[in-house]
C-alpha cells in the first residue's frame, strides 16, 4: 500500500469531534451501562462477606475506598482505557480479537482450513509476519503453544459467557435491593425474589425485538443514573465528611491491610467488582471508536463513579450502628426523600447493564461459531445497518434459565457477587496474558516492555483472583463449573471440526482422476448447475465421488463452493471471492472460495447465488485467451495458486430484466445468450462496452446461462463421525457421544440454512477418524 492512499484512508477515517462526542454519548448505553451499576453492591460485597467490620476508626471505610479508587484508576483506566484498546483488529476488540492479531502474525491459528487469513492480511495491509523472534518461533513451532493459546481465550470466552449469566443476577437483584430500607424483614424476604424473577424473565424475552428498538433510552438512562450518583455524593461528602478525599492515598490501603490482615485480603473478592464491565469497553470497540470511548470514560463515567464511591463511604464513616452488616451499601446512603426515585433509576439502569452484557455475549458466542469454536446456532440480526446487534434464540433462552437458576438459588448478593468477582478477574487475566504476547509480535515492541506489562497488572490481578478463588465454596465455584462445562463443549467442538477436516483431506480425490475420465466425467449430464458445497480449498471432496459411484449422473456445470470463516473482523467484498477452474475447460469444473471475517454476515441463498454466477462469469470472460487458466492438476500445497479475485462480478439480468450487480448500464452493452424461448428464467449477461468476446468465451457463457435457467441444486455433505476401532476410551467418548450428540442437535451451516429446501440434497457419509 503507498503512502498516498494510506494518508487518505487515514483521512477519510478520520472523524469529526462532533461525531466523536455523539458517539461518546451512545456508548454510555452500550459500553458503560455494567460498570456504572458497580456502586450499588462494591461496599456491600467487601462488607456482608463477614471478612471486615467497620469499626469507629474507620480505618476499615477507607482502606476499601482507597483500593477502589486506585483499582479503577490502574486497571480501568490506566490499563484498558490507555492501553489495551489500541490492540485493535481492524477496528474489533474482545479476547478473540487478541487471538486473531497473534494467529495471523504468527501462523499459530488451529481453526480448520487456515482460512486465509495471513494471506489475506498481508494482501491487505501489508502487515506480513511478525518480526524474527525466539517467542514468534516457538509459537510457530510447538503445537503445544499453540493449543495453550487457543485454550487461554476460550478460557475468556467461557467467563464472558459465564459473566453474561451472572451480571443480570446481581445487578437486578442489587437494584431490587433497596426495598428492604422501606419494608420490614418479615416482608421483603417475600417480595425481592419474585420481584427480581419477573424483571429478569421481562429483559430475556425482549431480546427477540433487538436493542436498536430501545436503544434510544439506554444512554439517557445511565446518563442520568451517572448523575444520580455524582449529585448524591457531592451531597454526602460535603454533608459528611468533607475530608473524605484523603482516603484516596495509597497509605490507607497498607493501614486497611495492616489492621485485617487475612480478613482483608479475602475482601478484595467484593472490592473488585467496582472494575466490572471494564472488559466491556474492549469488547464493545467495534461499535464506537477509542476516542469516542476514551472520552465517555475519562470525561463523565470516571469522575461519577469516584463521586459516588467517596459518597458512600463519607456517609458510612459518620454512621456505625447498622442494623445489619448488609445495610452498608449503596441505598443507605441515599436521602431517605428520594430513595424510591433512585430506586426506579436503579433498576432502569441494571436492566441496561444488563441488556450490555447479553448482548456481548451474543457477540463473542457468534465469533466463536465463526471460528469453528462452537457449535452452530440460529443467528438473528435485529438491525439492518448495525451488524454487531443479533440475538440468539438458543443462547438468550439458556442464559434465562441459567440467571433464573442462579437467583433463586443463591437468594443473595454475597454469593453471586463472589461468581462474578471470579469470572470478571479471570477474563482479565487472560486478556493481560494476550496482552503481553500483542506487545511483543505485533507492535514489535522490547519483551522488557512486554514483561513489564505482564508482571505489573497480572500481579495485581494475581492478588485480587487468589482473594476470589480462596472463596470457592461460597459461590466461586459457579463461573468455575459454567466455564468448565462451556469450554469442554467448544473444546470437542473445535477438536471433532478439526477430524473431520483431516478426514475429508486424507480422503478427497485427486484431479488426475477427474482428468482420465474424460470431459463427460464417465457420467450422464444434465441440464442446471450443481452446487457442492465442502471445506477442501483444494481437490475434489469425497462425497463427489460417493455419489457418482452410485448414481453415475450430474449436472452439466460443477461448482465446488467453499465457505471460509477467517480470523479477521471483515472481508471487503472485492476480496471475498476466488474463483478458479477444476481441469480442462471443456469439463465446466469451477471451485469458489468464498471468505466470510468473524463479523461478517452472510447474504440470503438469492442474492448469494447472484453473486455466485456474476462472479464465475467475470472470471470466465476475464479470463479468455489464458492458456495457464486449464486448471489446478495438483492443487494441494499451493489453494490459491490457480484462483483469482473477482472484485466485481459481471452483471447480469433476470426474468424481469433488473440489472443485478453494482455497474450501471449506461456503459455497458447487453449480449443475449438466451436461445432457447421455453426456458422459465431468462438471462443476459451484461458485458463491458467495446469488449472483446471469442467464440470459445462465448459458448461457454451461454453454457452458464443455460445451466442458471435450468436452475440449481444444492449438494451438502452429512459425515457422520465415527472413532476407529482401537481409539482410546476418551476419544471414543468424545467422538461418538459428545461430538455427535452436539452435531445432531446443532445447527447446519449458513451455507444450507439459506439454500431452498427443495433444492438441496444431502450425501451422507461415515467418517472414520
Amino acid at each position: 500500500m503507498d503512502v498516498e492512499s494510506s494518508r487518505g484512508a487515514a483521512g477519510a477515517r478520520k472523524k469529526s469531534w462532533r461525531s466523536e462526542l455523539v458517539l461518546a454519548y451512545q456508548s454510555l448505553g452500550v459500553v458503560y451501562g455494567e460498570v456504572a451499576t458497580s456502586p450499588l453492591y462494591v461496599f456491600k460485597s467487601a462488607f456482608a462477606g463477614g471478612d471486615i467490620e467497620h469499626s469507629e476508626g474507620n480505618e476499615e471505610i477507607y482502606g476499601v475506598l482507597s483500593l477502589v479508587f486506585w483499582s479503577l484508576t490502574l486497571i480501568t483506566l490506566l490499563k484498558y482505557v490507555l492501553i489495551v484498546l489500541r490492540a485493535d483488529d481492524d477496528g474489533e476488540g474482545g479476547t478473540f480479537a487478541l487471538y486473531s492479531l497473534i494467529c495471523r502474525r504468527v501462523r499459530a491459528a488451529l481453526i480448520p482450513g487456515g482460512g486465509g487469513g495471513g494471506e489475506l492480511t498481508e494482501r491487505r495491509d501489508g502487515a506480513g509476519r511478525a518480526p524474527a523472534s525466539s517467542v514468534r518461533a516457538a509459537l510457530e513451532q510447538r503445537r503445544g503453544l499453540q493449543w495453550l493459546l487457543l485454550l487461554l481465550a476460550l478460557l475468556g470466552t467461557s467467563m464472558v459467557i459465564g459473566d453474561g449469566v451472572l451480571t443480570p443476577a446481581l445487578s437486578v437483584f442489587s437494584a431490587v435491593s433497596g426495598l428492604k430500607l422501606s419494608m420490614v424483614d418479615e416482608h421483603h424476604q417475600y417480595v425481592l425474589l419474585p420481584v427480581t424473577c419477573v424483571i429478569l424473565v421481562g429483559l430475556f424475552a425482549l431480546q427477540h425485538f433487538g436493542t436498536h428498538r430501545v436503544g434510544f433510552l439506554f444512554a439517557p438512562v445511565v446518563c442520568l443514573w451517572l448523575l444520580s450518583i455524582s449529585i448524591i455524593g457531592v451531597y454526602n461528602i460535603i454533608h459528611w465528611n468533607p475530608h473524605v478525599y484523603k482516603a484516596l492515598s495509597p497509605h490507607y490501603m497498607y493501614i486497611f491491610l495492616k489492621k485485617t490482615e487475612v480478613g482483608g485480603w479475602m475482601s478484595l473478592g467484593g472490592i473488585l467488582l467496582c472494575v466490572t464491565g471494564s472488559e466491556a469497553m474492549y469488547a464493545d470497540l467495534g461499535h464506537f471508536s477509542q476516542s469516542s470511548i476514551k472520552i465517555a470514560f475519562t470525561l463523565m463515567v470516571y469522575p461519577a463513579l469516584i463521586l459516588a464511591y467517596m459518597g458512600q463511604a463519607a456517609y458510612i464513616s459518620r454512621h456505625h450502628n447498622f442494623e445489619n452488616k448488609y445495610h452498608i451499601g449503596f441505598y443507605v446512603s441515599v436521602p431517605e426523600k428520594i430513595r424510591w426515585p433512585v430506586l426506579g433509576i436503579a433498576v432502569l439502569a441494571a436492566v441496561v447493564g444488563s441488556q450490555a452484557v447479553i448482548t456481548g455475549t451474543f457477540s463473542v458466542i457468534k465469533q466463536c461459531c465463526s471460528l469453528n469454536c462452537f457449535p452452530r446456532v440460529k443467528i438473528v440480526h435485529t438491525s439492518s445497518t448495525v451488524h454487531g446487534q443479533i440475538y440468539i434464540p438458543e443462547i438468550n433462552w439458556i442464559l434465562m434459565i441459567l440467571c433464573l437458576a442462579v437467583t433463586i438459588g443463591f437468594r443473595d448478593t454475597k454469593h453471586l457477587a463472589n461468581a462474578q468477582g471470579l469470572a470478571v478477574i479471570t477474563v482479565m487475566l487472560v486478556t493481560t496474558c494476550l496482552m503481553s504476547i500483542v506487545i511483543i509480535l505485533c507492535w514489535n515492541k522490547n519483551i522488557v516492555f512486554a514483561l513489564c506489562f505482564l508482571l505489573f497488572f497480572g500481579t495485581i490481578e494475581a492478588i485480587y483472583f487468589s482473594a476470589s478463588l480462596v472463596k470457592f465454596h461460597k459461590g466461586a465455584w459457579l463461573p468455575i463449573t459454567l466455564s468448565f462445562i462451556f469450554m469442554t463443549v467448544m473444546c470437542v467442538w473445535h477438536y471433532g471440526s478439526t477430524k473431520k477436516y483431516e478426514f475429508d483431506v486424507q480422503n478427497k480425490v485427486s484431479i488426475s482422476w477427474l482428468l482420465n475420465l474424460g470431459p463427460t466425467l464417465g457420467i450422464v449430464r444434465v441440464r442446471g448447475i450443481g452446487l457442492i458445497h465442502t471445506e477442501l480449498m483444494s481437490g475434489i471432496p469425497a462425497i463427489f465421488s460417493h455419489f457418482v459411484t452410485n448414481l453415475p449422473a450430474f449436472h452439466q456445470v460443477l461448482v465446488f463452493l467453499c465457505i471460509k470463516s477467517v480470523p479477521v473482523p471483515h472481508i471487503q467484498p472485492e476480496e471475498r471471492f476466488l474463483v478458479g477452474r477444476v481441469g480442462l475447460k471443456q469439463y465446466r469444473l469451477y471451485r469458489v472460495i468464498v471468505r466470510y471475517g468473524y463479523r461478517d454476515v452472510q447474504k440470503d441463498a438469492m442474492e448469494f447465488e447472484k453473486d455466485l454466477m456474476s462472479s464465475i462469469a467475470e472470471f470466465i470472460r476475464s479470463t479468455s485467451g489464458d492458456s495457464d487458466q486449464q486448471g489446478c492438476l495438483d492443487c494441494a500445497d499451493s489453494p490459491y495458486e490457480q484462483l483469482s479475485y473477482i472484485s466485481k462480478g459481471l452483471p447480469f439480468q433476470e426474468e424481469d430484466g433488473e440489472l443485478d450487480g453494482s455497474t450501471e448500464s449506461s456503459g455497458h452493452k447487453e449480449i443475449n445468450l438466451n436461445t432457447l424461448s421455453s426456458k422459465s428464467k431468462r438471462v443476459r449477461f451484461v458485458l463491458p462496452e467495446n469488449a472483446q468476446i471469442d467464440s470459445e468465451v462465448r459458448g461457454e457463457l451461454q453454457e452458464l446461462t443455460e445451466a442458471r435457467e435450468a436452475g440449481m441444486s444444492f449438494i451438502m455433505g452429512r459425515s457422520y463421525m465415527k472413532a476407529k476401532s482401537g481409539s482410546s476410551l476418551i476419544k471414543r467418548i468424545v467422538i461418538n457421544f459428545i461430538y455427535e450428540f452436539l452435531t445432531r442437535n446443532s445447527r447446519g451451516p449458513a451455507f444450507a440454512a439459506n439454500a431452498p429446501h427443495v433444492s438441496t440434497l444431502e450425501v451422507g457419509m461415515v467418517c472414520q477418524v
